[in-house]
């Protein structure tokens, strides 16, 4: 067999996932359910990242620490894992509440 043909064969490895989109985090990780109302918090500034307003496009990385308020309420969460996609049962295991 030649060296191409072994090559070809060989699965793809894929670089792990070191930060994402805050609008996506916060719609993989569940804490949004839809990612389209999870730009609009973030672009009506109901999200802080490390203390800082939250941009939708901004990219969040493991240890960050994201504020949320929903009305009245206020939450904090750190950033536990980052994935691409998760499942729902999973889901939870990407942040730790703090508040």
């Amino acid at each position: 067999m030649s060296r191409k043909a072994i090559e070809a064969r060989k699965p793809v490895e894929r670089p792990a996932v070191t930060s994402i989109r805050l609008d996506k985090f916060l719609k993989i990780s569940r804490i949004i359910k839809r990612r389209t109302v999870a730009n609009d918090a973030c672009s009506t500034g109901h999200v802080t990242v490390n203390g800082k307003e939250g941009k939708p496009g901004m990219d969040v990385r493991v240890g960050d620490v994201l504020g949320i308020r929903f009305g009245e309420q206020y939450h904090e969460y750190e950033i536990v894992s980052i994935a691409e996609h998760a499942a729902k049962q999973n889901a939870a295991d990407m942040y730790r509440p703090l508040s």
